[in-house]
């Protein structure tokens, strides 16, 4: 597949694709990412380059398939085989209209037209925001952007090796001309997961930016 050259931040042909920016992936959460808090102010200063935002949001049921607390004599991080394939199984997170599922309170980004929420299926796990762990499972995204003339994502946000990596690869593989704002993201990074995500984008065609690039 040709790579396609993205169009910048400020053509009504982008959209910034923040993901995951929630109270339970911060510092204190619980399943908190080192230093999660320190991308609020930056993602708020990229989100006033685009006319349009995605949003997305962890939203699990509290007896989530994904939750360590959900199989006996399983620790948080390590994995199962569901129908669907290896799963890593998580401490419990972003519930349902808990605190912990909702947006840092310090996120502004009021051009923001639509908030994805995945992972409600409670059989399935999604990081990603076009498809679920079951890589059939669409949440309606592509058409979403496609109805309204996009073909540039640039994405940020939490956690970098999982859901914003997911939802960059199937970007790009539904067509996107894709960017992930690295210095706009942190990771987990469980068992070298950082370097296998970045490897895998960059053989997708997904570009590496700094923030600079575009904030100028």
């Amino acid at each position: 597949m040709t790579t396609p050259v993205p169009a910048p931040p400020s053509s009504p042909r982008s959209a910034l694709l923040v993901i995951d920016v929630q109270n339970d992936f911060m510092p204190g959460g619980r399943l908190a990412v080192t230093d999660g808090d320190a991308v609020v102010p930056l993602i708020n200063r990229l989100g006033s380059l685009f006319t349009h935002i995605v949003v997305t949001q962890d939203w699990h049921p509290a007896d989530h398939i994904s939750f360590a607390s959900q199989h006996e004599g399983r620790a948080p991080f390590s994995t199962i085989t569901l129908p669907y394939g290896a799963q890593t199984l998580w401490p419990d997170h972003c519930v349902q209209a808990s605190a912990g599922a909702a947006l840092h309170a310090d996120l502004d980004l009021p051009q923001t037209q639509l908030i994805i929420r995945k992972g409600c299926n409670r059989t399935i796990d999604s990081y990603s925001a076009f498809v679920e762990a079951d890589r059939q499972t669409r949440t309606g995204l592509a058409g979403y952007l496609r109805e309204r003339g996009i073909d540039t994502v640039y994405a940020c946000g939490l956690a970098l090796d999982f859901c914003v990596a997911w939802s960059a690869l199937d970007a790009r593989a539904a067509g996107f001309a894709t960017a992930v704002i690295d210095d706009a993201c942190r990771a987990i990074d469980l068992d070298g997961s950082c370097a296998r995500a970045w490897q895998q984008m960059t053989e997708a065609g997904v570009q590496r930016l700094r923030s600079a690039a575009l904030l100028g």
